[in-house]
């Protein structure tokens, strides 16, 4: 049943942004957790799958700290399409954050994705997948770490924000922060 509600949901997004190359969710339908990413980059779109490429190693470091193997988890993002700029420097196309529009834009398909999966906790990677859940001026940093609650669709779910594994990348000092919310995390989750 599950399988059948995503492939219709997919079929509504894909119809809805069908000028767009998009990267739906991907992963195991009966998962427990849920994580949610911003948008996918252009490793992304060039794979077809989210979390791949620089993003992705460190997306499998953090799956490694919680002892959690990929195919046992559903991923998505929040944003389903690669927001672009171009960059003056290079005359190529560069990752943006998406826009609230776009982000208001693929809120209920979010909603409706999570409706379907069902899971225990939904993990939150970053910014732009907190503002799609809540639907508010929350910031990770504020939040990050702390176990919330949101009602979706009659359900009420456990949410877990994080910063988004790459932002290690950009901003080294948040390394340490980062590891003690994943050991937090752990812990949650070994109680599901």
């Amino acid at each position: 049943m599950k399988e059948k509600n995503i492939k219709l949901l997919n079929d509504k997004i894909n119809r809805e942004f069908s000028k767009e190359k998009l990267i739906l969710g991907h992963g195991n339908l009966t998962s427990p957790i849920v994580l949610i990413g911003e948008a996918p980059g252009a490793k992304e779109i060039e794979l077809g799958q989210p979390f791949v490429g620089q993003a992705g190693k460190h997306f499998d470091e953090f799956l490694q700290v919680l002892e959690i193997n990929r195919k046992d988890v559903y991923i998505t993002n929040t944003v389903k399409y690669r927001p672009t700029k171009l960059n003056p420097k290079t005359g190529r196309l560069s990752n943006r954050t998406p826009t609230i529009k776009e982000i208001d834009n693929f809120r209920d398909y979010l909603y409706e994705e999570i409706h379907i999966i069902d899971p225990k906790i939904i993990v939150t990677l970053g910014n732009t997948p907190l503002k799609g859940i809540f639907n508010e001026d929350l910031k990770i940093g504020e939040v990050h770490g702390n176990l919330m609650e949101k009602n979706i669709e009659d359900n009420l779910y456990k949410i877990f924000p994080l910063y988004h594994p790459a932002a290690v990348i950009y901003r080294r000092e948040l390394k340490e922060v980062y590891m003690r919310d994943l050991l937090v995390l752990k812990e949650i989750i070994k109680k599901l």
